[in-house]
């Protein structure tokens, strides 16, 4: 039933409409169809692109836990969890786009929570403990910061 009211109403020119009706009805199609293009945001598309809109924090601003655990990186460890140091997907594609293996995740504690929290700080290039650039998420990957000196 839904989608016989669907076809209905994308139906353009039945044939008893007059043309003065079908040109509205094919005007409102059409700035239905502009609003919805543009509602599209070109960094889910492609990802975001880095620069001067960025946001930054400073390493001194970073939680302890997480000044801390951007001196082990940058040490090359040890880290204290088991999968620090493991590959990061960017599945979200909120960093920069780069080949798989290009970044890697780690978590920084978080006082108080049973299993590893929500935060962490991503890190890109090829050899991890001298890193292109590092990020930090307070929020399980759903916003980054870039970590600056």
């Amino acid at each position: 039933m839904l989608r016989t009211t669907a076809l209905r109403a994308v139906q353009l020119e039945p044939a008893n409409e007059s043309s003065d009706r079908f040109i509205r009805r094919l005007s409102v199609l059409a700035v239905a169809l502009l609003a919805a293009v543009a509602t599209i945001s070109p960094v889910h598309a492609r990802g975001p692109v880095w620069g001067d809109n960025e946001a930054v924090v400073v390493v001194r601003q970073l939680p302890v836990h997480g000044q801390r655990t951007y001196a082990l990186i940058l040490r090359g460890g040890p880290f204290p969890y088991m999968k620090d140091g493991s590959v990061f997907g960017n599945r979200e594609r909120l960093l920069p786009l780069k080949r798989r293996g290009y970044y890697r995740e780690y978590t920084v504690a978080t006082p108080g929570a049973r299993d590893r929290g929500a935060r962490r700080i991503v890190c890109g290039g090829f050899r991890p403990s001298v890193p292109d650039d590092c990020w930090y998420t307070g929020n399980h990957y759903a916003s980054f910061k870039r970590i600056v000196q």
